[in-house]
């Protein structure tokens, strides 16, 4: 049984919703409380016993991968100045089973080319997660709960592809794409019947939406990416792939979380993070 040691981390995109911030700034270097967005997330890829990062990048965005990289000269000024906390801080970024690995994707063709860019960095019939870093997903207060964790887990028990969802209010449900399957409780999984995209509350299969962006796929994602062709927006997207996965017949479940999310692709989400999180860890704002 092959289990999930491997995360791909989409973060070629522009970030235009964080304007003008994100101009000269990978929106994924946007600190939320003390670290870039993309600590966070990295962070929980590793609290879910992933530690193998592959980010799928581009041109511009070498700050990113500075961040997980060392830097001698910094590190020997601390040390000598007995700075010692701040190196154990900076050690943190990095621990030693973290590995690190970019790839470019040429031009922008979508979520699911993004994906497939980084397909001949896995073993043939090697599980992956994928992690969109514009959303953070944070365990409730006093939790040590770990969702993707149990993801993995789920995929680790049963093989089947697993999709983060969440409750969202039934009047808002014409907003998002709409997961049908029988609801499962909160850190329970349910199979999917498919997506239906933003029905009317009457139509709606459920209230459980997928735009947290946590997905734990198979290698066969990757073989139907290969060829498959553009969707919505003239792109070839993930969603396309994962439902030609359902029609073969293969299992595909929806994760019900539990802990919160933080949309920080938008500035109203980024604030909301700082604030609360920074609250949390006990700073004053």
């Amino acid at each position: 049984m092959t289990q999930v040691h491997k995360a791909i981390i989409p973060v070629a995109g522009f970030g235009t919703r964080l304007l003008p911030i994100s101009k000269a700034i990978p929106k994924e270097m946007v600190p939320v409380v003390d670290r870039p967005l993309i600590q966070h997330v990295v962070e929980e890829a590793l609290a879910a016993g992933i530690n193998e990062i592959i980010l799928v990048t581009r041109a511009g965005k070498s700050a990113i991968e500075d961040h997980f990289d060392g830097h001698f000269e910094l590190e020997h000024s601390l040390a000598s100045k007995g700075k010692n906390a701040l190196l154990e801080t900076l050690s943190a970024i990095s621990p030693k089973q973290l590995k690190v690995t970019s790839v470019r994707q040429p031009n922008a063709q979508g979520l699911g080319h993004a994906i497939y860019c980084a397909a001949h960095l896995l073993d043939e019939n090697e599980p992956f997660a994928v992690i969109l870093p514009d959303v953070l997903v944070k365990p409730q207060v006093a939790s040590s709960a770990c969702d993707l964790g149990d993801m993995v887990g789920r995929w680790n028990a049963n093989q089947a592809a697993q999709i983060m969802v969440e409750a969202v209010p039934k009047e808002d449900v014409q907003r998002y794409g709409i997961v049908d399957c029988d609801e499962p409780d909160a850190g329970e999984s349910a199979d999917m019947r498919g997506v239906v995209e933003k029905p009317t509350p009457e139509e709606a299969p459920s209230c459980l939406s997928a735009v947290i962006g946590r997905y734990v796929l198979p290698y066969r994602i990757m073989e139907l990416l290969r060829d498959q062709p553009p969707g919505a927006g003239n792109e070839i997207q993930l969603t396309d792939a994962i439902d030609r996965l359902m029609q073969e017949g293969q299992t595909v479940q929806a994760f019900r979380m539990l802990g919160r999310t933080f949309d920080c692709g938008h500035i109203e989400g980024w604030l909301q993070a700082n604030t609360l999180l920074a609250r949390e860890a006990g700073y004053e704002v």
